[in-house]
C-alpha cells in the first residue's frame, strides 16, 4: 500500500514518513523536518581557455586554406578537420555559455572547411 501526501497528491512507499516530493509528514502527529535543497550553481568560465580555443580551432580549420594557397600543395586540406574537435566538445557540454560557444565556433570552423575543400578541388 503507498501512502498519497495530502499537499501534493505523490505516490510514497508505505514505509515513508515524510513525502519524498515535498516533505510533508505523512503520518499524523509528526512535525515537519527542516530540510535544505542545494542548488548547484554553474562554474566559472575562465575566458582566457576559450580564447585559445578559439585560437586552436580557427587555426586547425583554416589552416589547409591558407596553407593550400601558399605552398600550392593541396593536401593541407585534409588537415582542417582537426578543427571540428573543439567545437564538438565544447557542445556536448551542460554549460549554456559553453555550449553557445561551441555553436560559434562550429559555424566559424565550417566555413574554414569549406573553403579548404575548395582549395583542394580547384
Amino acid at each position: 500500500m503507498t501512502r498519497i501526501c495530502k499537499n501534493c497528491s505523490f505516490e510514497n512507499q508505505d514505509d515513508y514518513d515524510y513525502c519524498a516530493k515535498c516533505g510533508t509528514p505523512l503520518v499524523e502527529g509528526v512535525q515537519p523536518r527542516q530540510f535544505y535543497v542545494y542548488r548547484q550553481e554553474m562554474p566559472q568560465i575562465n575566458k582566457k581557455a576559450i580564447i585559445v580555443a578559439y585560437i586552436i580551432s580557427i587555426f586547425l580549420s583554416w589552416s589547409g586554406f591558407f596553407f593550400g594557397l601558399l605552398s600550392k600543395n593541396r593536401m593541407f586540406a585534409a588537415f582542417t578537420f582537426f578543427g571540428f574537435f573543439m567545437p564538438f566538445y565544447l557542445v556536448q557540454s551542460r554549460h549554456p555559455t559553453l555550449k553557445k560557444h561551441g555553436l560559434i565556433m562550429m559555424a566559424i570552423s565550417f566555413v574554414g572547411v569549406a573553403l579548404s575543400f575548395y582549395v583542394l578541388l580547384h
